[in-house]
């Protein structure tokens, strides 16, 4: 059985991770300073999210955009392909991203060197994911 039911609960979590991450000071300038578009596409629910770090943020405080659907005229640098599942243990730091593109549990398309570089900067958001879950009273999805 998936983790999250369907579209609403895993927006609600991801979205949660990433709106904190684009303002985060620790996280935030070194995706912004990459200049990519990064694309995530999710199965098992269907879910597309797109990081803009190639243009300047629409929010005040963030350093770039998310934005959710297939619609929005970006065309992008790095496209990731993945379950769900996968990228909920991801965001834990229980899936080593080179052992999982060499097993394709996740397919990437584009520059994965440079999507290798950012890997130090999302670190932070290993700790900060089961953190907001907890906070918004999902400790359910909390991997130990």
């Amino acid at each position: 059985m998936p983790v999250f039911k369907d579209y609403a609960e895993l927006h609600q979590c991801l979205s949660t991770l990433y709106d904190q991450a684009k303002c985060d000071a620790r996280i935030a300038p070194k995706i912004r300073d990459s200049h990519l578009v990064i694309q995530f596409r999710y199965e098992d629910p269907r879910a597309v999210v797109t990081i803009n770090a190639a243009a300047p943020p629409t929010q005040p405080g963030a350093y770039f955009d998310v934005l959710w659907g297939d619609d929005t005229g970006l065309k992008p640098d790095v496209e990731m392909s993945m379950k769900a599942d996968i990228a909920h243990q991801f965001w834990h730091g229980k899936i080593n991203l080179m052992t999982a593109l060499a097993r394709r549990q996740i397919i990437a398309k584009g520059p994965i060197p440079k999507i290798l570089k950012l890997l130090p900067a999302v670190e932070p958001m290993y700790e900060m994911y089961p953190r907001l879950l907890r906070e918004m009273g999902r400790a359910d999805l909390v991997l130990t």
